[in-house]
């Protein structure tokens, strides 16, 4: 009984390792008035983890309506952000504090 149970648990961990697993990583700064990249790719169906980085001397709220985020960004600052998965198409997202300042995700 217990060597089943152990290799139950094994069983259960081996299969969940690739659950676990970090998500895709990908950068934003805002910089100069504008995000860098303004246009980023990212996989479909994928949960990612965005870092956006703020270059900026003043603080920028990272927000998108159609992905549902909103996030304050200090100056010099950094903040994470996950998203999806999201399906294919492109999503908006901008500088609330700056609301000239956009990008958008293109999701294939």
């Amino acid at each position: 009984m217990r060597r089943i149970a152990w290799v139950a648990a094994f069983l259960v961990f081996t299969a969940a390792g690739p659950a676990l697993a970090d998500p895709p990583s990908f950068a934003i700064a805002l910089k100069g008035g504008q995000f860098v990249p303004s246009q980023l790719q990212i996989p479909a169906g994928t949960r990612v983890k965005l870092v956006v980085h703020n270059e900026n001397a003043t603080p920028s709220e990272f927000e998108s309506h159609q992905f549902h985020r909103e996030k304050v960004v200090p100056a010099g600052r950094q903040v994470i952000v996950f998203v999806g998965p999201l399906d294919p198409g492109t999503y908006e997202f901008f500088d609330d504090f700056h609301p000239q300042t956009r990008g958008h995700l293109i999701v294939k």
